[in-house]
Order: C-alpha cells, then sequence, then structure tokens
C-alpha cells in the first residue's frame, strides 16, 4: 500500500479518534458520566457504533483516554512556556502562570463526577509527580543564584506553589489569576535564611511529591 494512502489513514483515524474523545467530554461535563451512553457519542460525533466500538470498548475508557490527551497537552504547554523563559525565576514565572491559567480553564471538572473518575486514574499521578519535579527543579536552581529563598526546601516550597495555584479554578477572572500567581511568586522571595539551630527538622523527601490536586 503506498506511503501516502497509509498516511492518508492514519490521519483519519486520529481525526475519528479525536473527535470521539472531544464529544464524549462534553457530553459528560453536560450530562454526568453515568448518563452518557456509547449510542449517544456515535450519534454526535457522526459516526457508527460499530466504528466507536472498533476504538473504545466503553464512556470509561473513552473519558480516561481524553484526559490523557489532556495531560500530555499542558504537560507540553508548561515544557514549552519554561523553555521560552531565560533563567530559573523567569522560567517559574511562566511555569506558574501557564499553571494557574490552565487550572482555571479546567475549573468545570473540579468537584464533579468526571473529575472522580479521572483522578482515579495512575496517568494522573505521574503526571502530578512531573509537574512537582518541573517546580521543584526551577526553584533549587534558583535558591542557587539567590533568587529564590533558601530558608524551605524546594520540595516544600514546589508543593506550596502548586496547591496554591489550583484555587485559580475558582477565580472569575484572567487578571484574579495573575494577582494569585504574584502573591505566591511573592512568597518564595520575602524570606531570608534561617540560621541552622532555627529550622525545623527536615521531613522525609518522598513527602514532596503530594503535590495537591493538580487539573493535569
Amino acid at each position: 500500500m503506498p506511503k501516502l494512502w497509509n498516511e492518508t489513514i492514519e490521519a483519519h483515524r486520529r481525526a475519528v479518534r479525536d473527535a470521539i474523545l472531544s464529544t464524549t467530554a462534553e457530553l459528560a461535563a453536560e450530562r454526568g458520566v453515568r448518563s452518557v451512553t456509547m449510542s449517544q457519542i456515535a450519534e454526535q460525533a457522526g459516526i457508527g457504533r460499530a466504528t466507536l466500538y472498533k476504538y473504545f470498548p466503553d464512556v470509561e475508557a473513552i473519558l480516561i483516554a481524553w484526559h490523557d490527551r489532556q495531560i500530555t497537552e499542558h504537560l507540553g504547554q508548561l515544557a514549552e512556556v519554561r523553555d521560552q523563559a531565560d533563567g530559573p525565576a523567569d522560567q517559574l514565572e511562566a511555569v506558574l502562570r501557564a499553571f494557574a491559567h490552565i487550572s482555571r480553564q479546567s475549573r468545570g471538572h473540579h468537584g464533579t463526577e468526571l473529575a472522580a473518575l479521572l483522578h482515579r486514574d495512575e496517568r494522573v499521578v505521574r503526571a502530578q509527580r512531573q509537574l512537582h519535579d518541573m517546580v521543584r527543579n526551577l526553584l533549587a536552581e534558583g535558591a542557587q543564584t539567590g533568587a529564590f529563598r533558601a530558608d524551605v526546601t524546594p520540595d516544600e516550597l514546589a508543593t506550596y506553589c502548586l496547591h496554591a495555584l489550583t484555587a485559580a479554578a475558582a477565580l472569575p477572572s484572567e487578571a484574579a489569576a495573575d494577582r494569585l500567581v504574584t502573591v505566591t511568586l511573592s512568597g518564595l522571595r520575602d524570606g531570608h535564611s534561617m540560621p541552622d539551630d532555627r529550622r525545623p527538622p527536615s521531613r522525609p523527601e518522598h513527602q514532596g511529591h503530594h503535590a495537591g490536586r493538580s487539573t493535569l
């Protein structure tokens, strides 16, 4: 079979799959996960039920695949804005602003049946860890140059940032999300190093991975 034909078929399959994912997510957000049927998805996506079942066995599998796509896109966006900035301070600010806006855009999924389903997925845990590590590494680099406070570990500061900025989901505007980022950043810069005898005892490193429920 010619290469061009193969590429055309693959492009068509990707388009059908994307249509299935987007349609299912919209229906689940509107009606609730348990109210969505495969027949409704097929009708809304403009495909036959038999075709739909060739791609996915059930609604839950579709939603997990949709969320996996969202996670990949969001992590890609965060890495892109990080790489477009210079130096850990500017990079961290770019990442946190992007994360706050992603949180706000995803607010329709918070506290819903859909969120409960999606956040059981192990891939969400891995994505949260990747995000936490990205923020922690920038904080560690910035602390070495004096850009960020050194009296709190980068692990703990990363947890603070991500917990704080998930609150952007409840904010009414992008400007409000930006203000929250500004407040969060000020908390990273306002400290001074504590003498060793005043520092709190260190905690196990693994605790830094509990970065709060992200929107990823």
